[in-house]
């Protein structure tokens, strides 16, 4: 009976040991797919601040080509 018993046990910890390790490649599948995520994001952030510089750029440019073609309203809320 005790041979019974602890080939069960072996069994199940032979599964458990299977299992385990599928988890484990699960995860680092998961945190390279994340990793990846956050590299995308942070070069989405970048590309956006630097659209945003020339966009600021622009406005000022074009600002100042109204001032100088007194285009512009002398109202500095329009």
């Amino acid at each position: 009976m005790t041979e019974n018993t602890e080939n069960l046990v072996l069994e199940h910890l032979r599964a458990i040991r299977g299992t385990l390790t599928n988890h484990s490649e699960r995860l680092e599948r998961i945190e390279l797919r994340l990793s990846t995520i956050e590299q995308t994001l942070g070069g989405l952030y970048a590309l956006s601040a630097s659209d945003r510089e020339t966009l600021q750029g622009a406005l000022k440019r074009i600002e100042r080509i109204e001032r100088r073609l007194d285009l512009s309203d002398n109202d500095p809320r329009a």
